[in-house]
């Protein structure tokens, strides 16, 4: 089985590119702390490049920048390659299957479309109508 859970920041912007095929692919990183604090005192963190496909790259690119907080699920990859200079290469990344957006950075007030306060008719919530409950279907 191969599963992965991570929570964790993007350490930058996500990238967004597109196949010979036409399809889209995003590619960011997301830096995730250990659970324990090393000798001096701080908490690493591990950095994992993430591989995110079709409409939901579309969506990452759109709504995740550098500090924005995201879970992802997915599936680890490895695969290498020969570099210019001879050497052979190898990347490990995780390829999303979900990517969730859980919020975006504290000192930002652009936060994803699911966080803002505003309703999906594009209506703040402050322009919002109150609705009498005895007109509610349930």
């Amino acid at each position: 089985m191969n599963k992965v859970v991570l929570i964790g920041n993007l350490s930058r912007d996500p990238e967004l590119s597109t196949t010979n095929g036409g399809v889209s692919v995003c590619r960011f990183t997301i830096a995730v702390q250990r659970r324990f604090q090393n000798a001096e005192g701080e908490r690493d963190a591990d950095f994992i490049n993430i591989v995110v496909w079709r409409a939901q790259a579309e969506n990452c690119h759109k709504y995740l920048k550098k500090g924005s907080k995201c879970a992802v699920e997915g599936r680890i990859q490895t695969s290498s390659y020969d570099a210019q200079d001879g050497s052979r290469r190898y990347v490990t990344e995780v390829v999303a299957d979900n990517v969730e957006f859980i919020g975006a950075r504290r000192d930002d007030g652009d936060a994803p479309a699911a966080t803002r306060e505003e309703k999906p008719n594009g209506k703040p919530v402050a322009e919002l109508e109150p609705i009498d409950d005895d007109s509610l279907p349930f």
